[in-house]
């Protein structure tokens, strides 16, 4: 090995250390009166033992550990080293002493050597553990934890490795019965939920981390709500898991976010079932730039496709996402395509340069609202784009192709749903002739996606409110686009070809509710700080979105979070007719031509009246 500095002051002091050793052992089995005839073998253990015990401690690595966060591992190899090098020393007086080797001496040596050995390399942990360090960086934030269970213990741990710069961890909260008044690395248990109040007070807590990453929303609701009431700045530690494993590998502390109290199930995928569609594979994901698209695009990365072509049509948000993975994921062969999916021949162009074997579309108009004002764009993109890949998916013999779906396409009372629903149509139709599987995947809202009502609180609440909602009962469903995007490639792994994939959205929300948790999460308070105000349900909105239609049912699959629609009858010929009509005439097709159409293929659209429950007219 090599040396430095460091290792051989070490050394230097371990020889110190291992000549007071050899001293202690012999002075305290003789009581400070060490017979003459016994100074003899003092010296050959003193001198043996100095040669003997670095050797050992070199073959056993510690003079290449960084001792200041040493821990079990550190202590154990002490305690091999220190009990090889004391048998070695005793194996070697015992031929070299002119008298008898006393055991007692032996033992002694072992203990006054491990003594002094293990207290030199953890003096350093010892003092950063110490109240004396603590005066060293000031006074730190006083800390309280909720949670005494495994990811308590990181937090704890992430602070003393911190020297308390981040804060010092006055206490924990937990409502288990049995760790009541225990300490978890040193640090008190000091009661249940409700005695939050009383040891907020009492030690003057400034902070609360919440370390329960398993907690289900509803307690992490109540958690926060405590904690406000006590005007506490509040952190937490969400669900970290390791992709592959579904163990938890790192700490985040960070604030608590809309996501938490929603408290949505970690997304189990399997393993082998995904990585043999798509490990070596080249995959095409449109639509890349955006919210799942992009989020498909580093899940995909995680097993090693042959290429990834990222397409999209806007080059901002393609260039963000490739110089993410070209610095997240060197290693993936990375392609960019700026295209619009409803070119027919470009996409043709880059489908046969490539030849991908999996293709991801998520590319789409969503916005209900705006798809109401612009109804010809979202059947040129959502029906016109999803054929022209379709159709050149089937000419390529494209293994899988899977859509993303929306739950508006269900009983479609929007442009937008009606559009999603014929897309889905489609894939149903081109399954039925082709050797590709086509597959849809259909869900609610995702939070924090472009467009979704999340930022648009925020931006709402950082300028003061008021905060506007369309109607108190309005409900949507709800999951995080790290989990929708788990949940399509897993469900991509199943196709077996023309199935509509529905993912399990949880139960539906308030969304007065969600504007609530957010002004509260922000430190403000509901109608004194910020406002909510109460506008009316849009054109084409609906105050509860649906997953299936009466029709429809579902069917388990083996995975819990999946289901799979049963299929209804397509008209094929009407399908390929609105294609057609949307070639020849599509930004010339009028609102009241475009409706007509979309009720003749799709069972069930029905545009609600511009007049809203509300009592507020759109025009």
């Amino acid at each position: 090995m090599k040396f430095n500095r460091k290792s051989l002051a070490l050394m230097l002091i371990d020889m110190v250390l291992v000549n007071l050793a050899a001293f202690g052992s012999f002075y305290l089995r003789f009581e400070g009166d060490i017979p003459q005839e016994y100074f003899l073998t003092y010296y050959h253990t003193a001198w043996a033992g100095t040669l003997i015990y670095l050797i050992i401690f070199l073959l056993f690595g510690l003079y290449n550990r960084l001792w200041q966060y040493a821990s079990i591992s550190e202590l154990l190899s002490i305690v091999y080293a220190v009990t090889v090098g004391t048998s070695s020393v005793v194996l070697v007086i015992y031929f070299l002493a002119p008298v008898r080797y006393p055991h007692t001496v032996a033992v002694l040596l072992w203990l006054t050597t491990m003594f002094l050995i293990g207290g030199s390399r953890f003096l350093g942990r010892i003092l950063q553990d110490s109240v004396f360090n603590l005066h060293l960086s000031g006074i730190p934030k006083r800390i309280l934890i909720i949670g005494a269970g495994d990811a308590g213990a990181l937090a704890v741990r992430e602070l003393k490795n911190s020297n308390y710069r981040e804060g010092y961890p006055v206490g924990i909260i937990d409502d288990a019965p049995e760790k009541q008044k225990l300490k978890l690395m040193g640090i008190p248990v000091l009661g249940t939920r409700k005695d939050i109040p009383r040891v907020v007070r009492s030690r003057r807590v400034e902070e609360v981390i919440i370390a329960m990453p398993s907690a289900s929303g509803n307690v992490i609701r109540d958690m926060t709500e405590i904690c406000e009431k006590s005007g506490l700045v509040i952190k937490i530690i969400p669900g970290i898991y390791n992709y592959f494993s579904g163990v938890v590998d790192s700490l985040k502390i960070r604030e608590v976010q809309i996501e938490d109290l929603l408290g949505r199930e970690q997304v189990n995928l399997d393993i082998e079932e995904v990585a043999g569609y798509l490990t070596g594979e080249t995959v095409l994901i449109t639509g890349a730039g955006g919210s799942i698209g992009s989020e498909l695009c580093r899940q995909i990365c995680r097993f090693n496709p042959q290429r990834l072509i990222l397409v999209g049509r806007g080059e901002n948000s393609i260039f963000d996402i490739e110089q993410e993975l070209r610095s997240e994921c060197p290693g993936i062969n990375l392609f960019t395509e700026i295209l619009d999916v409803k070119e027919r021949d470009k996409v043709e162009l880059v489908f046969r340069r490539f030849k991908p074997g999996v293709v991801f579309h998520a590319a789409a108009h969503k916005h209900v609202p705006l798809m109401e004002r612009n109804p010809e764009e979202a059947l040129k993109n959502n029906i016109l784009g999803t054929y022209n890949l379709a159709e050149i998916s089937d000419a390529i013999k494209v293994n899988t192709f899977v859509l993303i779906s929306t739950d508006k396409a269900i009983n479609p009372t929007s442009i937008m749903g009606a559009t999603k629903r014929v897309a889905e149509m489609i894939i149903q139709s081109f399954d039925r002739q082709s050797q590709t599987r086509f597959v849809a995947v259909r869900f609610g809202n995702v939070l924090g996606s472009r467009g979704s009502v999340i930022p648009t609180f925020k931006k709402q609440i950082a300028k003061g409110g008021p905060v506007t909602v369309t109607h108190p009962e309005m409900v949507r469903y709800f999951m995080t686009i790290p989990e929708a995007s788990q949940l399509v490639i897993q469900a991509g792994a199943m196709a077996q070809g023309g199935e509509v994939f529905i993912l399990d959205m949880g139960k539906p929300v308030k969304i007065v509710d969600l504007a609530r948790d957010l002004i509260r999460l922000s430190g403000l308070e509901v109608d004194v700080d910020i406002k909510i105000e109460y506008t009316g349900i849009r054109p084409g909105e609906k105050l509860y979105e649906e997953l299936l239609t009466a029709e429809e049912g579902t069917t388990s699959t083996k995975h819990q979070r999946i289901f799979v629609a049963k299929p209804n009858g397509i008209d094929v010929a009407e399908i390929e007719g609105l294609v057609q009509l949307i070639r020849e005439r599509g930004s010339y097709l009028t609102r009241e031509e475009i409706i007509t159409e979309l009720a003749e293929v799709v069972p069930g659209f029905q545009q609600l009246p511009e007049k809203t429950e509300m009592g507020r007219a759109f025009r």
